[in-house]
């Protein structure tokens, strides 16, 4: 009889009364988290975060949003958990090799120009394209006059991007990525095996600075000559989009250069006029106005 009660209340069917106290649980978690916390996930896209929260949700065994937001709010070790699961950490080294070779012809050259470069690898996840980008620019002969700016709103993932140890059977996909992307030297140079682990160079981080940031609430924090922030942005819905790209245009000047994930684009992003496109298959733009 309450359930039929929910139903008239809502004017739907009993799946749509669940999936609509489903959707306010959510809601709720998520404002909880950003009170406690001050991790903002409330526009992020739903699907990926629902799926996301109901892998965390079965993980603790649990088996509600409200039980996980009653867990994260009084457990903070259950909240980092919750944290790794929200941060989205695909990545892998000089993955889509066919960025990094467009890297290498395209905004190279634009670098050699300049006497000190900053470069910032916005989610950057534990690492592997801090590297890649690490060395790219060691080979061409850049990274002594280059700062890179690595962040994630996980300082998780930042503690495993700083010791730079990667498991050692990702190592064969990595140097044929490696090889494809045009990479000029021997990729077992940069590293050591040690058991099942590749221990890289620390050389390789000499110029990186690792810091937590959320490109959710968090401002600009310099001027950069280039912003790397790949398959990221899909992750998030129109509005916060927007955000991200405002902040990216304050944090750029003239012919500064945006590169973004295949799947993503400057389109329709309030800036989207104030770019040139340097390779649109893999989305590096110039920024050309103010």
């Amino acid at each position: 009889m309450l359930e039929d009660r929910a139903d008239v209340r809502t004017g739907g069917t009993p799946a749509q009364a669940r999936d609509e106290l489903e959707r306010l649980e959510i809601q709720l978690l998520l404002e909880a988290i950003f009170r406690r916390y001050g991790f903002d996930f409330r526009e992020y896209a739903p699907a990926s975060l629902k799926r996301r929260l109901w892998r965390r949700i079965h993980a603790e065994k649990l088996t509600t949003v409200s039980g996980l937001q009653e867990r994260v709010l009084h457990d903070p070790a259950a909240m980092e958990r919750l944290l790794l699961d929200l941060s989205i950490n695909v990545t892998a080294m000089f993955r889509d090799p066919t960025f990094y070779v467009a890297f290498r012809e395209k905004v190279v050259p634009l670098l050699r120009t300049y006497p000190f470069t900053r470069i910032w690898n916005a989610g950057c996840s534990t690492g592997e394209e801090v590297y890649s980008i690490a060395m790219l620019l060691e080979e061409e002969g850049l990274y002594d006059t280059t700062r890179i700016y690595a962040t994630d709103i996980n300082e998780a993932v930042l503690e495993q991007a700083r010791a730079g140890v990667f498991p050692l059977d990702k190592m064969r996909e990595y140097t044929q990525n490696y090889i494809r992307a045009g990479g000029k030297r021997a990729f077992s140079e940069y590293y050591v095996a040690a058991y099942d682990a590749a221990q890289f160079d620390r050389r390789l981080i000499r110029n990186v600075v690792f810091a937590q940031h959320n490109l959710v609430s968090d401002r600009s924090f310099n001027e950069f000559n280039v912003i790397v922030c790949r398959n990221v942005m899909i992750y998030f819905d129109r509005s916060l989009q927007d955000h991200v790209h405002e902040l990216f245009y304050e944090s750029l000047p003239t012919f500064g250069v945006l590169a973004l994930g295949h799947k993503e684009s400057i389109a329709f992003s309030p800036h989207a006029q104030g770019y040139e496109e340097l390779d649109a298959r893999e989305k590096l733009y110039r920024k050309v106005g103010e």
